[in-house]
């Protein structure tokens, strides 16, 4: 998760975490440090409203760019259905 917070534009986050529900906010701000976690808290915060269209599209972007850097094996997706032997 950290590895994908380092390759997302803020300005993309910011938007895309506006359509986000508390669970997964949460969770990236875990993966952050205290601080950043509270910069972002505030620019949410302090960002008004914006179009559905423009978070479809962030949150769109950043799922491709994490299925990229799957497939150049920077990061591992984990399967919840696959089983290991």
């Amino acid at each position: 998760m950290q590895e994908v917070l380092r390759a997302v534009p803020t300005d993309r986050l910011l938007v895309a975490m506006k359509g986000a529900d508390d669970t997964l906010r949460e969770k990236i701000y875990r993966n952050m440090s205290r601080r950043a976690a509270e910069m972002l808290k505030d620019d949410l915060e302090a960002r008004g409203p914006v179009r559905l269209s423009e978070v479809e599209a962030a949150q769109k972007e950043i799922l491709a760019m994490v299925r990229r850097m799957a497939e150049m094996g920077t990061i591992q997706l984990n399967s919840k259905g696959d089983e290991y032997i």
